[in-house]
């Protein structure tokens, strides 16, 4: 009877050994080796070294200061169709069309004449008593007062006349998105700079973290972290009349599944993660469980950084992006060093998978689950016999 239990045992654990492969949770790192070192393999496999490395180093951050510039020029505040304007109007003495009246007391003195707040109409003028309609679009406050007073030379006496800009639509900005007011944020004359316009607003409502800043210029478009323009001034660039500035909060975060401390979205400052801080929040690699020899980082790659890998499949260039399995040998001595070079970025997964021992352990358990009861029987008949 022993000896048939043990013929048992011994055929399961070859039929174990045989499905091992198969099993745990995950593809085993041998396979995501082999697989990506097909002809026709459907991402590509790159080691993570110090090559590697500084080919990703050359990938940078979008960056506001190098897509629009350091745009110092001050603004020139024109006036513009949905613009408005106050006009006072003064007269030398007291008798003329815009005079004070004359007082008992004979007073010759003046007063100015204020004309309600006038909206600069689609056809670019506005009405002034005396002077008509006036066209004011494109032009400044100096040189709307300058036409004013030419139009009104030969009915006051000698006139003298302010145009104050009070609602200046055509140079503004529009904050909006996760702020404490959005709004249109008229810009001074001197210049505003974006994190200018965003404390106009009443500042941002999200952790700082988490926070990622718009701007939108005529038809471009770019996102970055406010973690970098608090960073790097030249990022805080200036902001043009009609720029659109939307703060959105964009937490960050890649995924750590396999032989990990715990499998989970693991949350990361926009400011950026290495790989070696990617592993410690995932609570490290399980000694009893991970394959030191495949670590892994998942993302996708733009065409332009993974052409400069060398022995990438054509087939894999002819799209906009690439699927990339970057590998790290955890036991070679400079993996750590090279691990803190190595930046994730958002949505990454990071993959580690099972030791191949550890599944043959797993085929012993379950071996031995089964072989308990037939054992516990065999031993009871030989103590009864």
């Amino acid at each position: 009877m022993l000896a048939r239990i043990i013929s048992c045992v011994s055929a399961l654990m070859l039929a174990g050994v045989a499905l091992s492969g198969c099993a745990g949770s995950g593809p085993a790192g041998r396979d995501l080796i082999s697989t990506g070192s097909l002809p026709a393999a459907p991402y590509a496999l790159v080691d993570i070294d110090d090559r590697s490395i500084e080919i990703i180093s050359r990938w940078h951050r979008p960056s506001l200061g190098a897509m629009f510039g350091d745009y110092r020029g001050a603004i020139v505040q024109r006036v513009n169709i949905g613009d408005s304007l106050l006009i006072n109007i003064w007269e030398a003495g007291g008798s003329g069309i815009f005079g004070a009246p004359i007082t008992e007391r004979g007073s010759t003195g003046s007063r100015p004449a204020s004309i309600p707040e006038q909206l600069v109409a689609n056809d670019g003028t506005i009405a002034v008593p005396f002077a008509g309609r006036v066209r004011v679009a494109g032009k400044t406050t100096q040189q709307i007062e300058e036409l004013i007073v030419k139009k009104l030379a030969a009915k006051a006496s000698d006139p003298q006349v302010l145009v104050t800009l009070t609602r200046n639509i055509s140079n503004s900005a529009t904050v909006t998105g996760d702020v404490v007011s959005g709004a249109r944020v008229a810009l001074n004359t001197k210049g505003d700079r974006v994190l200018d316009v965003i404390a106009t607003a009443g500042g941002i409502r999200v952790p700082v973290h988490e926070a990622f800043i718009t701007v939108s210029r005529n038809d471009t478009t770019l996102s970055v972290p406010m973690q970098a323009i608090l960073s790097n001034p030249a990022e805080n660039v200036y902001i043009r009349p009609g720029d659109v500035v939307t703060v959105i909060r964009r937490p960050q975060s890649f995924t750590a599944v396999g032989a990990t401390g715990h499998n989970a979205v693991v949350a990361f400052d926009a400011g950026g993660l290495t790989l070696e801080e990617a592993m410690g929040k995932a609570g490290g690699l399980m000694d009893e469980r991970a394959d030191p020899h495949g670590v892994f980082v998942l993302r996708y790659e733009s065409v332009t950084l993974v052409q400069a890998y060398p022995g990438i499949q054509p087939h894999l260039l002819s799209q906009g992006v690439v699927p990339v399995a970057y590998r790290l040998n955890a036991r070679d001595p400079s993996a750590l060093f090279r691990a803190r070079r190595f930046l994730m970025r958002d949505k990454d997964i990071l993959y580690v998978s099972h030791a191949p021992i550890t599944e043959l352990e797993k085929v012993f358990r379950v071996v031995g689950q089964l072989a308990a009861p037939a054992a516990t029987v065999a031993t009871v008949r030989a103590i009864n016999n």
